[in-house]
């Protein structure tokens, strides 16, 4: 009998690739579902951003494998971005790898650094991809407590008692998701020193920086960043480029070559109308994302009305493409998201897929017009 690898015991199918199936069934037999789980943009991208691939689409070489690497014009842009946005300095020693988004990033920065056995530190609530990650090569996942009475932010103290003689690996992010914590440099800093002092590897995935956030901060406006961490970036939430596949990893150029040494073995260049994409779109400026918020503001305040509806609690304070509602007392948020779906063909996503301290949570996205929105909220109207 031919049967699947033994890695693949302990990897359940990502979540929502599972419940989008029932989404889509109960949408072929005629309901009207309205998915308020994904954060996938259902905004544009910028016209410039389009024309740009559908212009790259006409030159030499157009249709022919791209550099691993990609093209310089990318690279370049990217440095330009951290530099305008971050204040990150021109002449930095860090580098830039472009990666069919930032997703597989995770998992190539994981092949290349992690040995079966080594542990890997990793938020609760997260991520759930960093867990997954772990598990396929074999790497041991140890968990660091994020509780609302701290605001979702690590207790130091509680990390420096943990046995971290097999941790190789931090994985942080914020603004967090799915919390919707902002963070701020000062704890950016402590994670850097706290990384130096241990020989730690910090990555550092940092997708959700401009959605209704105006204080953008990189890992590398840190003292020291340099030496221990990787940067996660996408184009996906901050351009509504999700489909293009579009990310970076940023560090110093030996980490990088490490990741690359993993990624050439495994995709043959992004397609060169993407890239020039890419290129436009990392250089818009100001309206670009004012509006982008203008937009998002506009949704969020309709989720709140929602959650009061439900009679959730949330901190308005938050920041990213979600919003993130603990439910009332003695709520069971899975039995809860199979009611709205099957009943008011509503679909939200429970806090416990991001981990136990998600327990008592529900997760909606920003990614929903206002009018199906107001939708929702009527449906939900006694």
């Amino acid at each position: 009998m031919i049967t699947p690898a033994n890695r693949l015991q302990s990897v359940q199918e990502y979540y929502f690739s599972r419940k989008l199936k029932e989404v889509q069934a109960l949408m072929a037999q005629g309901h009207p579902v309205i998915n308020m789980g994904i954060g996938s943009p259902d905004l544009p991208p910028h016209p410039a951003v389009q024309q740009a691939l559908v212009d790259a689409l006409s030159l030499p070489k157009a249709h022919e494998y791209q550099s691993y690497q990609g093209i310089p014009e990318l690279r370049a842009g990217m440095r330009q971005f951290y530099t305008t946005q971050f204040g990150i300095a021109p002449d930095s020693p860090i580098d830039f790898l472009p990666l069919m988004g930032s997703k597989e990033g995770i998992l190539h920065i994981a092949m290349a650094f992690l040995n079966p056995g080594d542990q890997v530190l990793l938020p609760n609530p997260g991520y759930p991809t960093y867990a997954s990650v772990a598990e396929l090569v074999q790497a041991e996942a140890l968990y660091y407590d994020l509780q609302p009475e701290q605001e979702w932010l690590p207790d130091f103290a509680a990390l420096e008692a943990l046995d971290l003689s097999r941790v190789k690996m931090i994985f942080i992010g914020y603004p967090h998701m799915p919390t919707g914590a902002p963070g701020n440099l000062a704890l950016l800093q402590q994670w850097v020193d706290f990384a130096r002092k241990h020989e730690l590897l910090l990555i550092n995935d940092n997708p959700y920086s401009f959605v209704l956030h105006h204080s953008q901060i990189s890992i590398f406006n840190c003292e020291g960043a340099e030496e221990v961490a990787i940067e996660l970036n996408s184009l996906s939430k901050t351009f509504n480029m999700a489909g293009w596949r579009v990310g970076m990893a940023v560090g110093k150029p030996a980490f990088l070559e490490a990741v690359l040494k993993v990624k050439s073995n495994m995709d043959s260049g992004m397609f060169l109308g993407i890239q020039k994409g890419a290129v436009t779109a990392l250089s818009l400026g100001a309206e670009w994302f004012e509006a982008q918020h203008e937009i998002y503001a506009r949704r969020r305040e309709l989720i709140w009305q929602l959650a009061d509806l439900l009679g959730c609690t949330y901190d308005k304070k938050g920041v990213g493409l979600f919003v993130w509602a603990k439910l009332p007392q003695k709520s069971n948020a899975e039995t809860l998201i199979d009611e709205w779906l099957y009943n008011y063909h509503v679909f939200i996503t429970p806090g416990l897929i991001f981990g136990s301290n998600g327990k008592g949570y529900i997760r909606f996205s920003l990614c929903v017009t206002e009018e199906k929105i107001e939708e929702v909220i009527q449906r939900f109207t006694p």
